[in-house]
C-alpha cells in the first residue's frame, strides 16, 4: 500500500523538478513529463492550501461551535 506524500514532500518534489528544469539539460520528453508531473503537484499544493485556508478562517468558540472569523483592517 502506498503511503500519501504530504503537503512537505510534495513541495520538495516541486521544487527538485522546477531546479532541474531551470538547469535545461534535460532531454525534451523527459521535461515534458517533469512538466506535467509539476503542473500536477501545484495543483495539489494550491487545493491544500485553499482547505487549510478555509480551516483557518474559522475560530471555535466556548460552546465547541465554529464560526468565521472577522479581521479587522486598522488601516
Amino acid at each position: 500500500m502506498t503511503e500519501k506524500a504530504t503537503f512537505e514532500e510534495k513541495l520538495s518534489q516541486l521544487d527538485q523538478i522546477v531546479t532541474a528544469l531551470e538547469k535545461g539539460d534535460r532531454p525534451l520528453e523527459t521535461a515534458l513529463n517533469d512538466f506535467k508531473t509539476g503542473v500536477s503537484l501545484a495543483k495539489d499544493l494550491q487545493k491544500t492550501l485553499a482547505e487549510a485556508e478555509k480551516t483557518l478562517a474559522k475560530v471555535m468558540q466556548d460552546d465547541g461551535s465554529m464560526t468565521n472569523l472577522e479581521l479587522t483592517n486598522n488601516d
